[in-house]
């Protein structure tokens, strides 16, 4: 589907609406789901674990700590999480492969690239409330994207006619 979160705004006007720092690094350009959190710091071991699940009608939000010194999503992840039918990616943090995910059939948001991988450790939080550009992110709840933003919802909402 694709939304359009302007339109969203204006017709449900109690949304949660990201501050402005996220930019658009996906084959999909407008995406939303149930939100899947994952939180994680320089270390992807829990973003590759889950784009290999079911990600049919959910986005991933991986509060990285809004760390800039390394990507926490590449091709390889993001082209799996397309396979599994993921609908976006909302990284607060970096990604890279920047060309690749431009051609991948998936949503991502990021702060920026970096061409340096994470370090895999084995550390990382999966369905925990994360919070990061003034708001708060719960599992279930809803994420709706597009390139004039990102707005949370407590429900699922649909695009006005």
């Amino acid at each position: 589907m694709h939304y359009v979160t302007p339109d969203l705004c204006d017709a449900y006007p109690d949304v949660s609406v990201l501050e402005p720092m996220f930019s658009n690094f996906g084959g999909h350009d407008s995406f939303g789901g149930q939100i899947v959190t994952v939180k994680c710091f320089e270390d992807n071991s829990v973003v590759k674990e889950h784009v290999e699940q079911d990600g049919r009608g959910k986005v991933m939000v991986v509060d990285g700590g809004g760390s800039l010194r390394c990507a926490l999503l590449g091709d390889m992840l993001a082209e799996k999480a397309a396979k599994n039918g993921w609908e976006g990616i909302i990284v607060y943090g970096c990604v890279r492969d920047v060309d690749i995910l431009a051609q991948t059939p998936l949503g991502i948001q990021a702060l920026a690239s970096h061409p340096m991988k994470s370090n895999r450790r084995g550390r990382g939080d999966l369905n925990v409330v994360v919070a990061f550009a003034g708001v708060t992110f719960r599992p279930g709840e809803f994420v709706f994207a597009d390139n004039n933003g990102i707005i949370v919802s407590a429900q699922a909402l649909e695009m006005p006619a």
